[in-house]
């Protein structure tokens, strides 16, 4: 039997599903960073912008500010509905807001959409000196390299230090990073399922996933920005995606949910598809219409090289340079960043005690579903009688 294509909708995705100039602006501001961005690799990346979102008042000096820092395929809208200018809701859209537990009538919360994204700041899709699209020009980037973007983020914004630095999966890595190498501007952290360092597995599973797309004969070398509906890397974007999707729930779930059953009205013998097969392709779907294959391949290789120990003597002394309040999280069905790596680093932090365990059954993904867990680490951390008084509410339009 002839292998079946993946399935997709009728209409043709466009060539990238990411944010184009004159879309709806939504909630996000744009932040410009005047000067060229030094990059670890000798790069000046110049023109860069950052997307970002807020909530809550700004204290007079900043002393309220909690940065939110979103997974790979996240972005700034960490709450709200969906609308124009923003595809999905909120990802932790639970977490944010007046008497929750990022409380916005005390916090000043701000989440960027990562450098190298696809949804306002500055990556492959966005365009570059010349005005097209970066495409196959833009450069290698490190969680070192977004994270410095994200510090000159905050001076723009006026905030010298943040009040906690919290992040998830790539953005616990960009949290722990914030923590390493700007530990003076980082009041107290927590880091939720990621580690110090990538391993060899998770690279494996990265890898993998750049290498589907850049097979795609969409992919023109990077350079697809201008192609014609259906003309992108769609079809490896979206076997990325399923790839991806299945280290992000865990064995027993999936085993649950789906079994080895059809889906209604197929024949896996005749065409058609499992359950989950089905399952996979929706959110293969889901993505390739909002997300960008040049972000998610820059983005993948940023998270591959993620290790706080390089060129610092080592993971454990790295850590030691994170002295402030600090809390690792992980998720206890958690099969891509298990909580082993997380115990490595509550053991080695010097603000951490003991590992804290989310109780899912929905693998890495527990980070974003299991929001009444999370936010209990969150006021935790924050917790309602912090001594923390943050100077008089600032009312202002920030830039």
């Amino acid at each position: 039997m002839a292998p079946r294509p993946p399935h997709f909708p009728s209409l043709l995705p466009p060539p990238s599903g990411g944010r184009r100039e004159g879309d709806p602006p939504g909630r996000r501001r744009l932040a410009a960073i005047e000067d060229p961005l030094p990059l670890e690799s000798g790069v000046r990346l110049p023109g860069v912008r950052l997307a970002y979102e807020t909530w809550g008042q700004r204290a007079a000096d900043g002393s309220n500010a909690v940065l939110v820092l979103h997974a790979l395929t996240g972005d700034s809208h960490a709450a709200g509905p969906a609308g124009p200018g923003h595809p999905t809701p909120g990802w932790w859209d639970a977490l944010v807001g007046p008497g929750r537990a990022l409380d916005t009538d005390r916090w000043f919360v701000v989440a960027p959409n990562v450098l190298g994204g696809c949804q306002g700041s500055t990556g492959p899709s966005s365009p570059g000196p010349d005005g097209a699209p970066w495409g196959s020009r833009f450069p290698y980037l490190t969680v070192r390299d977004q994270v410095a973007a994200e510090a000159a983020l905050a001076d723009v914004l006026g905030i010298g230090r943040w009040a906690a630095v919290v992040g998830g999966s790539m953005g616990g890595m960009r949290a722990l990073e914030w923590a390493v190498s700007r530990p003076e501007r980082t009041g107290s952290l927590l880091v939720l399922a990621a580690p110090a360092a990538a391993s060899a597995e998770q690279i494996a599973w990265g890898s993998v996933q750049i290498g589907v797309i850049r097979s795609d004969p969409g992919w023109r070398g990077g350079d697809y920005h201008g192609a014609p509906p259906g003309g992108g890397p769609h079809r490896g974007l979206g076997q990325a995606r399923r790839i991806a999707h299945i280290t992000y729930r865990s064995e027993p779930e999936l085993g649950s949910r789906f079994g080895g059953e059809p889906q209604p009205g197929e024949e896996p013998g005749r065409g058609g598809r499992y359950r989950v097969e089905s399952y996979l392709d929706h959110h293969a779907q889901k993505l390739v219409r909002r997300f960008d294959a040049g972000s998610y391949v820059a983005l993948t290789e940023a998270m591959n090289g993620h290790d706080v120990g390089r060129g610092r003597g080592g993971t454990a002394r790295a850590l030691r340079r994170a002295d402030m309040p600090a809390l690792v999280v992980g998720v206890d069905s958690d099969r891509l960043y298990p909580p082993s790596q997380q115990e490595e680093l509550a053991a080695l932090l010097p603000g951490s005690d003991a590992l804290r365990l989310v109780n899912s059954p929905y693998g890495h993904d527990g980070f974003l579903i299991e929001t009444g867990q999370v936010g209990s680490f969150v006021r935790e951390l924050l917790p309602p009688s912090s001594p923390l008084t943050p100077s008089p509410l600032l009312r202002e339009e920030l830039p």
